[in-house]
């Protein structure tokens, strides 16, 4: 079997079970993010500047990890690219 060949069937696993794992993070995150909104919510004693804080760190905290993503899937476009046969 040819090096490259196998190198890309690694490739292919590692980059599926980024692909997957990123979802389930994003999946929990998602949901703590609601559970916390909830207890806000109810704890009307919380301050409102308070809740604004969280807000934007919540939205920072999102970008943040949408930038990483696109950032390995870049990664792994360009990989992608050097494993792929190329037409002679």
């Amino acid at each position: 079997m040819d090096p490259k060949q196998i190198s890309k069937q690694m490739f292919d696993f590692n980059k599926m079970a980024f692909e997957k794992s990123f979802s389930a993070m994003v999946v929990m995150q998602d949901q703590a993010e609601k559970m916390f909104n909830m207890w806000l919510e109810q704890n009307k004693w919380f301050p409102e500047e308070g809740k604004k804080a969280m807000g934007e760190w919540v939205k920072t905290y999102k970008k943040g990890r949408e930038d990483f993503k696109a950032k390995v899937e870049d990664g792994y476009g360009k990989m992608e690219e050097y494993l792929t046969p190329k037409e002679k």
